[in-house]
Formats: C-alpha cells, sequence, structure tokens
C-alpha cells in the first residue's frame, strides 16, 4: 500500500489507482451462504431499516454470522486455511511494520516494538482516547515523531484515526480516538481481550467510513457526513433521549431488528 502512495504521481499516467476496502458484511455473507442481497445507502438504510432488515432476516439469520465476520470475516482469504487466518494477519501487519514503514517513512526499527505494543492497547482499550504526553514518555519519542507515527499507520491501513473536525487537519494533528482499521485485527492482536464496545465501534467507523465522513463527537457518538448522529451500543441502549431529536439515531448491537431510531448494528454492513 505504501509503495502505491509512493508511486502514485507516476503511476496515474498509466494507471487508475483505487482504494479496495475489506469486505462488508453483506459481502461476506454472500461468501458464506451464497445469498445475495443489495447493498444501500445511508438514507435508504435510515428511512427504511425496518424492511431491509426484515428482507434479509426471511433469508437467514444475520446474527449468526455477524461474531465470525467481526473475528474473521473482513479479508477474502478468510476461507483459505481458517486455523491460520490470524497468523496471516499478523504476518501482514509485521510486513509493514518491519520493513515497508522504516524503508517508505524512515520509522526507527528501534520503536517497533513499542508500535506493535500499542496495537495490542488499542485493541484492548474502550475505546482508545490517546494521551500523547504519557505514550510519548513510554515509547521515549517527541510527541511530533509519536503523531506522525500515527498518522503512517493510518496510512497503512493499520489503524483509523478520528477527530472532532476533521476539517483542516494535518498530519501533525493529536487524534481524538484511535481504532484499528478493522476488528479482525483486534482478534489477531488480542484474541483473549478484545473490548466488546470496541469491536462494535470499530465495526460502524469502518463500513461507514468507507463512503462517508466520521468524526468523533463524545462517548460512543460518532457525526456523519456532518449531518447524521449515531450512538454505538448493545441491544439495551434506550432510545428514549434522542427522540423528537431529528438526524440523531442509536445503532445498536445483538437485535434483528430495530424500530423508529433505533437501527441494528449489523445493517451498517450493507453499505457497500
Amino acid at each position: 500500500m505504501l509503495e502505491i502512495l509512493n508511486a502514485r504521481a507516476d503511476l496515474s499516467r498509466r494507471a487508475i489507482i483505487y482504494h479496495m476496502q475489506g469486505l462488508s458484511f453483506r459481502e461476506f455473507l454472500s461468501f458464506q451462504t451464497g445469498q445475495n442481497f443489495a447493498s444501500t445507502t445511508l438514507l435508504n438504510l435510515i428511512e427504511n431499516h425496518i424492511e431491509i432488515a426484515r428482507e434479509v432476516n426471511s433469508k437467514l439469520k444475520p446474527l449468526e454470522h455477524f461474531h465470525q465476520y467481526l473475528s474473521s470475516g473482513y479479508f477474502p482469504f478468510f476461507r483459505e486455511v481458517p486455523e491460520l487466518y490470524h497468523q496471516r494477519l499478523e504476518e501482514v501487519v509485521n510486513m509493514t511494520l518491519e520493513i515497508e514503514l522504516p524503508l517508505l517513512r524512515k520509522l526507527e526499527v528501534s520503536y517497533i516494538p513499542k508500535i506493535k505494543q500499542l496495537l495490542q492497547i488499542i485493541s484492548e482499550s474502550v475505546p482508545f482516547i490517546p494521551n500523547v504526553s504519557k505514550l510519548c514518555e513510554r515509547i521515549g519519542i517527541n510527541r511530533n515523531t509519536f503523531i506522525a507515527y500515527l498518522f503512517f499507520l493510518q496510512e497503512a491501513h493499520i489503524t483509523k484515526n478520528l477527530y472532532k473536525d476533521i476539517k483542516g487537519i494535518t498530519q501533525l494533528q493529536k487524534p481524538d480516538k484511535v481504532y484499528l482499521e478493522n476488528t479482525n485485527f483486534q482478534f489477531a492482536f488480542s484474541p483473549k481481550n478484545a473490548d466488546l464496545g470496541n469491536l462494535r465501534e470499530t465495526f460502524f467507523v469502518n463500513q461507514m467510513g468507507h463512503e462517508h465522513t466520521v468524526e468523533y463527537i463524545d462517548k460512543g457518538y460518532f457525526r456523519i457526513n456532518r449531518e447524521y448522529s449515531f450512538e454505538v451500543g448493545g441491544k439495551n441502549k434506550a432510545a428514549e433521549q434522542i427522540q423528537g431529536v431529528k438526524n440523531n439515531f442509536i445503532a445498536a448491537d445483538d437485535i434483528e431488528y430495530g424500530n423508529d431510531k433505533k437501527i441494528p448494528l449489523w445493517l451498517f454492513g450493507f453499505l457497500y
């Protein structure tokens, strides 16, 4: 990925470059079950999520497949030797950290073990809000270098940085929240301690962020396209506080169907 970014100017004269996202939950279901469903727009999902959920549930039970997707369904090679899937993910990340980033982004090799430790911390956090001063002290690097490394990790599609205001952000601006790029990484880096709240939010940010801008508002809340506000949580997340509030919604895990402004979390995996 970083090699392509470095050669983008030259390649643009000979090839069209585009980013290939990992499998959506919808695409994963197609691989696993042979059932094909159409993708939907965010607006259609908001307005018609009950009907969409009814159609999907009439053909299969999405919640029976959702945890497997979160654990090991994001990359197409999940069906090739499934028991080695997370090991392969680790190898891909290690190649990026140990070879590509030092070669192409001048990351100091001596910091790589600390960067790996940081990825494990992110996977176990609820979720990860970086305290830059403390982390710099632990790793032993200055602030600007550390923030640049966070930018490089996002550039390599290992992590995802969120900001409260995405306009005018710079490479040296501290992110307000940091996620792993997808939920499968959490099971690869910390298989026994992946935080459930972190998994839910990582899934939402990953699937929504493919075609929409995502900004961090507050604990569990996200602003989408500067128009909609979503809170991500479990099935018991109450919706009373947003009743009558325009464009505010809840993305709730562990439910097959939603109601009004409460939308099943798994349905956000049908946006592409």
